[in-house]
């Protein structure tokens, strides 16, 4: 089984990530994208970071409708912070039969070359890039790569940052998140301190 590997902290899981995840699922070769939650990104500060159950939650809620799409824990048991070449040795003994991909915007191809082991990731995975508004294309020094496709997703520009400061200031996001999501984080009241 060919699989789809969508990482994100998720927080929240938006709309955007839905249209891209459930575009990588329907127009390339892909069998399923696992929508895997990262509990600590190196690059992230983790004291902006919702608690790990709540964002999976969160990811559950928003992918129960799409048999194609799944939310992974599988981070959450490795050693922070985690490193994605770590995760692809850990699932590749976890599941031999499935081959895994990843799935990553324009913005994060930029930076792929800063990455731990990033010439091994390439070497063994194919990598599905979705378009962003904020790349200059011709910068992508490695989107020739035969591992690299490039797929004409929809661009979608919505940030989990602008939701979380919308809910702070009191707006009505509803239309960026699932419903259900959104009727989660209402309940919890997160995001509004």
């Amino acid at each position: 089984m060919k699989i789809g590997l969508y990482f994100g902290t998720f927080n929240p899981i938006h709309v955007g990530h839905l249209i891209i995840a459930n575009h990588m699922a329907e127009h390339t070769n892909l069998d399923q994208v696992w929508m895997v939650v990262t509990p600590h990104n190196p690059l992230k500060k983790k004291s902006t970071l919702l608690d790990d159950y709540h964002r999976l939650q969160m990811v559950y809620l928003a992918t129960e409708d799409y048999p194609k799409l799944k939310p992974s824990d599988i981070e959450f048991k490795l050693p922070q912070p985690n490193y994605t070449v770590n995760t692809l040795v850990h699932l590749e003994e976890k599941y031999p039969n499935h081959e895994f991909s990843l799935i990553m915007g324009e913005d994060n191809l930029k930076s792929l070359h800063k990455w731990k082991n990033y010439e091994a990731i390439l070497a063994h995975h194919n990598i599905y890039v979705y378009p962003r508004i904020s790349t200059e294309s011709e910068n992508l020094e490695l989107k020739n790569h035969p591992k690299i496709h490039i797929i004409e997703a929809p661009v979608v520009e919505i940030s989990s940052t602008t939701i979380r400061e919308n809910i702070k200031l009191g707006k009505n996001i509803r239309p960026l998140v699932a419903t259900k999501v959104w009727e989660y984080i209402d309940h919890n009241l997160f995001y509004k301190k």
